[in-house]
C-alpha cells in the first residue's frame, strides 16, 4: 500500500475520501487512470479549462529540457471523465494519485462540482498551482509545439502524451479547439501514441 504523506491524509480526511470518491480526469488520467475504479462518466467542471500550462521536469521532460503537461487553469469549463473509486480501493487509489500528481507540487488538489448526466457530483481533481515555478503562464503556440515535439521524461515523450490525450478526447467525443489548433503545429498527431 502506498503511504500517504500528512498533507495527503489531511485532505482525504477533510473531504471524506476514504468512504469512496470520484476523481476528475482531463489529461492523462483519462487514458491512464492507474487507480481501481468501478464506474466512469462523462463530466464537466466549470471555472477551469484544460491548458498546457505546466512544465514537466520528471514525467515528460527534465529540469534541463522541460516538457509541457496539461493543467486545469482558471476560467471557462472543461469536459473530461469522472472515475468512481469505491471505499475498498480508496486508500490505495488516493495514495497513488497523490504520488503521481503531487511529485513536484505543481498541482493543487481541490474538490469541484462536476456536472454529469444524472446531476452534480463532487469530484477531486488537481488544478495548476500558479505559484509554482513550473507554472507556464503563456507561450506562443509555435513554442509550445516545439517543446511537445522534442521533450522526453521518465514516462516517455511529450509527443506521446499529447497524442494519447488528443486521441482519447476524440474517442470520448470531446472537441478541444485549443488542442486541435495546437495539433496542426505539433504535426502527425496520433501516429506515435503509446
Amino acid at each position: 500500500m502506498i503511504r500517504q504523506p500528512a498533507d495527503a491524509a489531511a485532505f482525504a480526511e477533510r473531504h471524506g475520501l476514504m468512504r469512496g470518491f470520484w476523481v476528475f480526469g482531463y489529461g492523462s488520467l483519462m487514458w491512464n487512470p492507474e487507480v481501481a475504479h468501478t464506474g466512469q462518466v462523462m463530466a464537466t467542471v466549470h471555472g477551469y479549462h484544460r491548458r498546457f500550462c505546466v512544465y514537466s521536469h520528471v514525467y515528460r521532460g527534465s529540469p534541463k529540457a522541460p516538457g509541457l503537461l496539461l493543467g486545469l487553469d482558471r476560467g471557462g469549463s472543461c469536459r473530461g471523465l469522472g472515475f468512481q473509486v469505491p471505499a475498498a480501493a480508496a486508500p490505495e487509489a488516493w495514495g497513488a494519485l497523490w504520488a503521481r500528481e503531487m511529485v513536484t507540487h505543481v498541482y493543487r488538489p481541490v474538490i469541484l462540482r462536476a456536472v454529469v448526466a444524472a446531476g452534480v457530483l463532487p469530484m477531486v481533481t488537481f488544478v495548476a498551482e500558479r505559484r509554482s515555478d513550473q507554472y507556464c503562464p503563456s507561450l506562443e503556440p509555435a513554442a509550445m509545439a516545439a517543446i511537445i515535439r522534442s521533450a522526453q521524461g521518465t514516462r516517455g515523450t511529450n509527443k506521446a502524451y499529447f497524442d494519447n490525450t488528443l486521441a482519447h478526447l476524440a474517442a470520448c467525443g470531446i472537441r478541444d479547439r485549443a488542442l486541435l489548433r495546437l495539433a496542426r503545429l505539433v504535426g502527425d498527431t496520433g501516429e506515435n501514441a503509446r
